[in-house]
């Protein structure tokens, strides 16, 4: 396989400890050419049989026109999937049980809960189905032998104490499911997620002799499962710890669990030292002594003043509602924004919207869940609980449903857009000339000071590490700088 670059000392290095044999963990900050050092190891195994395994389908099929035939490059899911039998595949095929249907079936009926604003609302079978299906996914994701409390995740709406009830009532619903999914022979609907637990706990022996597992930072306890028990295999872990987020589908800190050797690629090819810089001081908060580097020989501007308002190629948001938001700012203003949502995301806004100001109960989308009515969501808008969803319920009553929907049908396609509007979770992987930051990230503190937790600080580290010339961080700038001066 030949290769177009000129390694670095730190992929030299890397190559050097693969070569040694055993595992290896190869933390690979932001653009620093993880794919690329995959291909040099790649080309010094030689001929040995190996594979390339993702959890994300596009960057496995990016992967598939960059190796070698000997190296197939495939999602760990799909290798469960070649892994199934007919009566599996068949069942994979089908379509979901309804939420309201399942709970139904299981005898699971309505249940009254506290919100966090001390309100009492009544959970509907298509709620506590919805829990409960979410719970079986959250198991199967996990390395644990049976469904537990701890995989059943309630909105964060209701009541700390009356959702840990709700947990303790709703698990045997979730460990019936999980019995009915495994039973061979059933004939009932799988999710992905339950293949690849079915092919986790069959203690399968992948075929190869090593296994190059990108974006290891999202992998969640059943797939490090699976490759722990590959002893025959040589297993290269690569991803960016600080890249990791997605909790809310139940991943784990995988590269802080995986227990081997590790080399580091700390110097990004995508942006200058003045980004760098900004990305290490948010490093810091997370605990990483080591210093991200950037190119001098790339040109990078870092924009503090909201009045420059420079063009831009990516408005990168952490709420979908944000968004939206971001969205109709832009057509206001004779724009031609493109988003990274579907219309039918926009427009179930506007059908939610409309079900709640005819006082009737929404469960799609999830966001306007446990709302009686549209008041309801008005006022809790306006509770610190509830900030994040103001954007949408301002646009509702300022312009009405029929503007959302509108908005919907006036979307540019990327490739003709004058930039696109994204959430940071859909912006993973991706990289722009120039990116702006909106300022919906939570920061906590009681005395005014920007406290986030750590999973926002990761957030916020995907963020502003998309951006190769042009970083404009004027929304959030007073936030950034107290930020990151904690870190001096």
């Amino acid at each position: 396989m030949a290769l177009s670059f000129h390694p670095t000392d730190e992929q030299c290095a890397a190559v050097e400890a693969a070569l040694l044999g055993g595992n290896l963990k190869i933390k690979a900050f932001a653009g620093a050419g993880k794919t690329s050092t995959l291909q040099l190891l790649a080309s010094a195994f030689g001929q040995r049989r190996g594979i390339y395994l993702a959890f994300n389908r596009d960057i496995a099929a990016a992967a598939a026109r960059k190796f070698p035939m000997h190296v197939p490059a495939r999602t760990i899911h799909a290798q469960a999937w070649g892994a199934a039998d007919a009566t599996l595949r068949r069942r994979g095929s089908l379509d979901a049980e309804p939420p309201h249907v399942l709970a139904t079936r299981l005898g699971i009926g309505a249940v009254q809960v506290r919100s966090v604003t001390n309100r009492v609302v009544e959970l509907v079978p298509f709620e506590t189905g919805r829990i409960v299906a979410d719970a079986l996914g959250r198991f199967c994701r996990s390395a644990d032998p049976q469904p537990e409390a701890s995989h059943i995740v309630v909105d964060e709406k209701i009541d700390g104490a009356d959702a840990a009830q709700l947990r303790h009532w709703l698990l045997p619903f979730v460990r019936r499911l999980w019995e009915e999914s495994a039973t061979p022979g059933a004939h009932s609907a799988v999710t992905p997620d339950v293949v690849l637990k079915l092919w986790a706990m069959s203690a399968p022996i992948i075929d190869a002799d090593y296994i190059l597992f990108d974006e290891a930072q999202d992998s969640d306890g059943v797939m490090l499962s699976v490759l722990a028990r590959q002893r025959h295999a040589q297993v290269i872990y690569v991803g960016d710890p600080y890249q990791q987020i997605y909790e809310w589908r139940g991943a784990v800190n995988a590269m802080g669990h995986i227990h081997a050797p590790e080399c580091a690629l700390t110097e990004s090819f995508r942006f200058g030292p003045t980004f760098a810089a900004l990305a290490s001081r948010l490093l810091a908060q997370l605990g990483e002594r080591t210093p991200l580097r950037g190119q001098d020989s790339i040109g990078s501007i870092l924009v503090e003043d909201p009045s420059l308002a420079p063009p831009v190629d990516a408005v990168l948001c952490r709420k979908n509602v944000t968004a939206i938001w971001q969205l109709a700012a832009g057509i206001e203003a004779g724009h031609r924004p493109a988003i990274r949502m579907s219309p039918a995301e926009v427009t179930a806004f506007a059908d939610g919207a409309d079900q709640l100001l005819a006082g009737q109960r929404t469960f799609r989308p999830a966001a306007f869940s446990l709302f009686e009515n549209w008041a309801d969501a008005q006022a809790f808008a306006r509770t610190p609980f509830g900030q994040d969803l103001l954007p949408v319920v301002q646009i509702v009553d300022e312009l009405g449903t029929g503007y959302l929907r509108a908005l919907a049908q006036k979307c540019a396609p990327e490739q003709h857009a004058d930039y696109v509007i994204s959430t940071v979770h859909r912006a993973k992987g991706l990289e722009w000339k120039r990116v702006k930051v909106a300022n919906d990230f939570r920061f906590r503190g009681a005395d005014g000071r920007p406290v986030p937790d750590e999973d926002e600080l990761r957030l916020l580290y995907v963020a502003i590490t998309r951006a190769q010339h042009v970083l404009d961080i004027s929304a959030m700038r007073d936030e950034l700088v107290r930020l990151v001066a904690r870190s001096r």
